[in-house]
This record gives C-alpha cells, sequence and structure tokens, in this order.
C-alpha cells in the first residue's frame, strides 16, 4: 500500500478546504493510504511515499512550522530522495509560500514535485477545489505508476 500525507496549516480554513479535497482526490485511487494532518514530525515525513503540502502565505513567508519541519529534516538527514511531492495554498496577496516550499523540496531534498503549485486568492472556490481533487488523483496514479516501472 502507498502512502500519502496531506500536510497543510490553515488559519482561516482555506488551505483547510484545499487540503481536504486534495486527500479526497488521492483516496480515488485503488491502492493508497492517505493521511490528512496538520502536523508531521521529520521522522514521519520518510515513511510517505508521497508528501502533499498546504501552505497560506502570511506576511510573504512560508509558516514557521512548515520552515522548523524542513531544518529538522535537512538537520536529521532525512531522505525524501525520490518521493512525490506537491504543494498548494491560498493567499491574499502575494502567494509565495507553496513555490517557496516546492523549491525545497525539489532543490533540498530531491523529490519528484508536481509542478507548478496549485494557488487559491482568498476561498477556494468550486473550479479551485475540483483541481485539487485533480492534485490528489494525480498523485496517487504518479504513485502507482511508480510501482508498475
Amino acid at each position: 500500500m502507498k502512502k500519502v500525507l496531506v500536510l497543510y496549516y490553515s488559519r482561516s480554513g482555506n488551505t483547510e478546504k484545499m487540503a481536504k479535497a486534495i486527500a479526497e482526490g488521492a483516496k480515488s485511487i485503488s491502492g493508497v493510504e492517505v493521511e490528512l494532518n496538520f502536523h508531521a514530525t521529520a521522522e514521519e515525513l520518510s515513511s510517505f511515499d508521497a508528501v502533499a503540502i498546504g501552505a497560506p502565505t502570511y506576511h510573504h513567508q512560508i509558516p514557521m512550522d512548515f520552515k522548523k519541519l524542513f531544518e529538522d529534516a535537512a538537520a536529521q538527514n532525512v531522505s525524501l530522495k525520490g518521493k512525490i511531492g506537491a504543494t498548494f495554498g491560498s493567499y491574499g496577496w502575494s502567494g509565495e509560500a507553496p513555490k517557496d516550499i516546492l523549491e525545497i523540496m525539489k532543490n533540498k531534498f530531491e523529490m519528484q514535485v508536481i509542478e507548478p503549485p496549485l494557488l487559491a486568492k482568498y476561498l477556494p472556490d468550486k473550479n479551485t477545489l475540483s483541481s485539487c481533487k485533480a492534485l490528489g488523483k494525480n498523485i496517487s496514479e504518479s504513485l502507482m505508476s511508480q510501482t508498475e516501472k
């Protein structure tokens, strides 16, 4: 069974809505177990085959919890190489946190990332939530195609 972590931070609830839709899409593919959570340790990251991180952008920054998570993962030499990574998030004016996290996943941890990040300005609308479900499904399909190789 392949494992997907949908990890998110959400103060307003907007990124949480996106996370739930991504988890729903990921669960639509058989053979994939999905965990939806707002906290994970660096050690836990390595137990997943794919990690999707939902980060809103506040004051042009990645949420502090995610900065610390990646710093801990680097300090502990947690290997995420070859795992699938994706990012998403809502924002009010700038939206760079998901892009910055995707760069960390790709360049520091050598993950196979799904680009571009999925962004929603403020409240995710019906089309955005549909895109979230499609992203979740894409993550799971990518995992299952790795298994077939």
